[in-house]
């Protein structure tokens, strides 16, 4: 989060740069038409890929497993589907990156690893912290009364 100031600022400077460069090697109308044909093919691609991920997230659906790998996927298919329709050619790459499925299954392994730890961490924080304060957690509690109530208009 520190490093998303200096990625807000460093990468539009990037992108203009390697945009004017290439804008003079290969002219200004050709820059903005591949800018643009970069974009088709990634929308073109992304509608392809996130059509596969959901298929596959309603197979696990289905077969009664929780389809994880396909929530993760789908988070890295939208940030690269953002990175494609973002204006330049870096990100045009990292977005090509997020849509090719090995470097799309690394990413989301790590995206999930890095939820699950953080989920592990603060639930044992939440525990810990209520067995110092003398509260139960909800594991130990065996006062849970579940039931439904109503009232009734007609009697009245």
């Amino acid at each position: 989060m520190r490093y998303l100031l200096l990625l807000f600022i460093t990468m539009p400077v990037l992108e203009m740069w390697v945009l004017i460069n290439v804008g003079s090697q290969i002219g200004a109308f050709a820059t903005i038409a591949l800018v643009i044909l970069t974009a088709l093919i990634g929308v073109g691609l992304l509608r392809e890929q996130g059509f596969e991920t959901l298929l596959r997230g309603r197979q696990k659906l289905q077969s009664g497993e929780l389809p994880t790998g396909e929530i993760a996927e789908g988070l890295i298919l939208a940030v690269s589907g953002a990175l494609l329709l973002t204006p330049g050619f870096i990100t045009d790459v990292l977005g090509f990156l997020g849509l090719a499925r090995p470097t799309r299954m690394i990413l989301a392994t790590k995206l999930m690893e890095k939820i699950i730890l953080k989920g592990w961490h603060q639930s044992n924080f939440r525990e810990a912290s209520q067995e110092s304060f003398g509260e139960k957690s909800i594991h130990e509690s065996a006062d849970i009364i579940d039931g439904e109530s109503w009232e009734r208009k007609d009697l009245e």
